[in-house]
């Protein structure tokens, strides 16, 4: 993991960061944009940082109450959009509702440039079906959520409409440019054919490795393999019957996973002799996901509280006479059927008119990034475990690769690291490829997590420091146990941070905790980290408490008791005013000190 110091003192420069990072075991290895093979066997390390990639997944940008289909490709899709009146991802049986930053350099590029032989920019419409004859599914108004109903079947299948090639060429025969690495070309290209054609057993099929094998193959024999049919297939139909809620095909069973107790709320904690063992028992795996009994209340109360001004239907808006109500019920889960509407509408409000124009998506699609390789290696490792993103290059990955690629070359200094695959796939669960780009962009400059992708994490470095002084304060046997065993913050929390507790918390309670940081900030994620130090204090004043004890508790996949209960603590903790106030003093604080150049040492 990274160390505090790693992070304290990142490189100045391109030529520091490939001597210092041979020493760092957490980090990648130095590579050039051209050395594919070297960042292949070493990505494995960061990835442990992770933990186990299951969840994430895409959403369409029409009317999703409806069973689309392409001409060309069958694409199983879960699509929680409030208008979609149902929850995400059902089927036709009855379903339970870090990176070092040690980049390439940047080639200067001319603003306009692109592959010589590039695809024409593509259409984002798609040819769409209706099976209501097949599935018998209800269709609802694009612009009045529909009332609760059973979880239902939602697919998508995707069919972007551009201009043809030429069957007769070859994917790996487009020309780069002189300034582009011809590996980044062919990766574009290879999504770009393929975004033509498709994918055969989309969401069943494991798909075939192209761009690593830099297997050739012409759009004629790419649309050779598609099926013939528009129909469903009875072992796709089988399949489908498979997944949770979301869209996962099974949860995660590990020896570190753990339950996390309901807690007292956040006051001076006292230690007294703890004779609990250091690491409580595992749990066998994690429960299946459960749906609210008042999930259809809520449904109706967020009907009643968000209006969409016509004529952008688009763009949720809070009822004024609501704005009392807003916090409560964000604390208390938004509904499914309509969190793409409202993390929309809490982003924009944090975030400012801060978005980027309505065409930039489409307009970097087709620029060259450094990052492609990177990009392309890390998409089919990050979500595999989700039924968009099972087939290699299918729908779902094509669309998380396009958005990571084109938010690459939103900013000079954080490019692409691997935190922002979590992040990004899971807006992609809720929203279309160009809202989730467009959702990034106001996450990196409303809510300041440009600080947390910069190289040298100072935002993470900042959160980190708030952190241990909360914990300073209202745990200070735990702190001290920390000093003694010599467990630093970054070590265990360094993954928190930088995914927002993707793949450290049930994919539900992910959500839920989503809602609130959308809503009140970074502040909320500094809370999430302390309730989980809160919640297992005793274990780690244990006697018998080691280094390797508590940083594998620590380390943990955390699944919740009591949800409900767990955000009443967070809420408590964040309506504190004194606390709130120690917060902005702490980030003031950390930043005073590293511009006086005296954080060295500060953390733990």
């Amino acid at each position: 993991m990274l160390s505090a110091q790693s992070l304290l003192h990142p490189p100045q420069n391109k030529q520091q960061a490939r001597a210092s990072s041979s020493t760092d075991q957490s980090s990648i290895p130095s590579r050039s944009t051209r050395e594919r093979s070297g960042s292949e066997a070493t990505l494995i390390t960061i990835y442990s940082m992770y933990g186990e990639e299951r969840r994430s997944s895409w959403a369409p940008t029409k009317d999703v109450s409806q069973v689309l289909i392409s001409q060309d490709s069958l694409h199983p899709h879960p699509s929680p959009s409030p208008d979609s009146g149902g929850t995400p991802i059902s089927t036709t049986a009855q379903l339970t509702d870090a990176d070092t930053h040690e980049r390439p350099p940047r080639a200067q590029l001319p603003n306009d440039s692109r592959p010589l032989s590039a695809p024409e920019p593509r259409d984002s419409t798609s040819l769409e079906y209706a099976i209501t004859s097949s599935l018998s599914l209800p269709t609802q108004s694009a612009s009045v959520p529909a009332s609760p109903t059973t979880p239902r079947p939602v697919l998508f299948l995707d069919k972007p409409t551009p201009p043809t090639p030429s069957p007769s060429t070859p994917i790996s025969h487009e020309q780069p440019l002189l300034t582009e690495d011809p590996d980044s070309s062919f990766i574009r290209n290879t999504y770009a054919q393929l975004d033509v054609c498709g994918v055969k057993g989309d969401g069943y099929e494991e798909g075939i490795e192209r761009t690593r094998a830099r297997l050739n193959a012409t759009i004629e024999q790419l649309r050779a393999s598609m099926f013939a049919t528009k129909e469903l297939t009875s072992k796709e139909i089988d399949v489908l019957r498979t997944v949770d809620r979301y869209g996962f095909f099974s949860t995660p069973s590990s020896d570190r996973l753990l339950l996390l107790p309901t807690s007292k709320p956040l006051s001076l904690y006292t230690p007294t002799t703890s004779t609990v063992p250091p690491t409580p028992s595992p749990l066998p795996r994690v429960p299946p996901v459960s749906v609210s009994p008042k999930e259809s209340s809520r449904i109706s109360k967020w009907d009643r509280m968000l209006e969409a001004p016509a004529p952008n239907r688009d763009l949720w808006t809070l009822k004024a006479s609501k704005e009392d109500k807003l916090r409560e019920r964000i604390y208390k889960g938004v509904p499914d059927r309509w969190r793409r509407a409202v993390w929309a509408m809490l982003i924009s409000r944090k975030a400012g008119n801060r978005a980027p124009p309505p065409d930039k998506y489409q307009e970097l699609i087709d620029k060259p990034s450094d990052y492609d390789i990177q990009i392309d290696l890390d998409v089919p490792r990050t979500i595999s475990g989700h039924v968009m993103f099972r087939t290699r290059y299918g729908l779902g990955q094509r669309s998380l690769f396009h958005v990571l690629h084109s938010f690459s070359l939103k900013c000079e200094d954080c490019g692409y690291c691997q935190g922002m695959g979590p992040i990004a796939a899971t807006l992609l669960f809720y929203m279309e490829p160009e809202r989730t780009y467009t959702s990034l962009c106001q996450l990196h400059d409303g809510f300041n997590m440009h600080t947390i992708f910069q190289p040298g994490f100072p935002g993470l470095l900042e959160s980190i420091y708030v952190q241990e002084k909360v914990t300073q304060r209202m745990m200070p046997g735990v702190y001290a146990a920390f000093q003694k065993h010599m467990i630093s913050t970054t070590s265990y929390a360094t993954k928190w941070y930088i995914t927002l507790f993707a793949n450290s918390v049930p994919f539900q309670t992910q959500l839920r905790l989503w809602d609130a940081f959308f809503l009140e900030g970074r502040d909320v994620l500094v809370v999430m980290a302390v309730a989980i130090v809160w919640a297992f204090k005793d274990h780690l004043l244990s006697k018998t408490a080691s280094f390797e004890s508590i940083l594998s508790l620590l380390s943990s996949f955390f699944v919740p008791e009591d949800e409900d209960a767990l955000f009443r603590w967070i809420s408590k903790a964040m309506e504190d005013k004194k606390l709130k106030a120690d917060m902005v003093r702490w980030r003031s604080e950390w930043t005073e000190l590293v511009s006086q150049g005296k954080d060295a040492g500060v953390l733990l």
